[in-house]
């Protein structure tokens, strides 16, 4: 399953902005993106993993993305911080 490590993985976070912030400084082992996602939202994601070198897992839908992180909402991005 996709979501298998993303679910077991110590300390991750939620979210594009915070995502955003684990590429630029350096803390983010893989980052999780949904497919139908706005691009406006993921493209800058994609582009800092790309630019960093950090693995981007593309997935199905935002509301199975949240709920593979435990939250009610869907959300466009995730991050592994620490698996």
């Amino acid at each position: 399953m996709v979501y298998a490590r993303l679910q077991a993985a110590r300390k991750r976070m939620v979210g594009s902005k915070q995502t955003l912030k684990a590429i630029h400084r350096g803390h983010a082992k893989v980052v999780y993106v949904a497919a139908n996602a706005d691009k406006h939202v993921v493209e800058p994601i994609v582009q800092a993993c790309s630019e960093k070198g950090v693995e981007v897992v593309q997935v199905d839908h935002v509301k199975t993305l949240g709920r593979a992180c435990g939250i009610e909402v869907g959300c466009a991005s995730a991050v592994i911080i620490d698996d």
